[in-house]
């Protein structure tokens, strides 16, 4: 029985985020309340708060992913390998995997339509970037082989990184051709990388 119960934690949040993303995306974020997204997927509001902390996280679900990717980068890379590199590294891969965390996934816009309309949910994704820029900046200031300035590239990473994001979902949004907006997006993050590693990070 516990066993089942700790299966069913998991089943249970991926079915309240897929209820709540369909609602948001259909009705747009502000109109839908924590109540109908608990009586769509069954459950309560109270265990939708227990997922969900906050109605905004509904939708934007990935910060734990997002975590998770920006300390494998500084933890796990190769012996080698820098902090810069191994967030370019990384940074690409999810590029060409088209990764939800690129912002080129298919399917996105009306992610970006909903959230673009949503002065909650655009002040919580700064929020959430505010966080993931601590975070990161706390694991640079950690690693003694960073002999950089690490509250700088934080600061910089993710803010360069947000803004070309948003461009991207801006033309996206535009209805702009898919492959046009991915080669931009690519571009951007490439002179993005060449001013970190100039302008950041301390060359030999």
């Amino acid at each position: 029985m516990p066993r089942t119960g700790a299966r069913g934690g998991p089943r249970t949040r991926a079915k309240i985020s897929e209820v709540a993303t369909r609602l948001f995306l259909e009705r747009g974020f502000d109109t839908v309340t924590v109540t109908e997204v608990a009586r769509e997927a069954g459950v309560s509001a109270v265990t939708v708060f227990k997922h969900f902390p906050r109605k905004e996280d509904l939708l934007l679900d990935r910060e734990v992913d997002a975590v998770g990717l920006l300390r494998s980068a500084v933890r796990d890379r190769a012996p080698d390998a820098g902090a810069l590199q191994s967030l370019h590294d990384m940074t690409f891969r999810l590029l060409e995997e088209r990764h939800s965390l690129s912002g080129l996934k298919d399917g996105s816009i009306p992610f970006f339509r909903t959230v673009a309309a949503s002065p909650a949910l655009v002040a919580r994704a700064r929020e959430i970037a505010s966080d993931l820029q601590q975070t990161l900046a706390g694991e640079l200031e950690d690693d003694p082989s960073f002999d950089g300035d690490a509250s700088l590239l934080a600061a910089f990473f993710i803010a360069g990184y947000t803004t070309v994001l948003v461009e991207t979902a801006r033309r996206l949004i535009a209805e702009e051709p898919a492959d046009t907006v991915a080669e931009d997006h690519r571009a951007r993050l490439e002179r993005l990388f060449d001013s970190l590693t100039s302008g950041v990070v301390p060359q030999p």
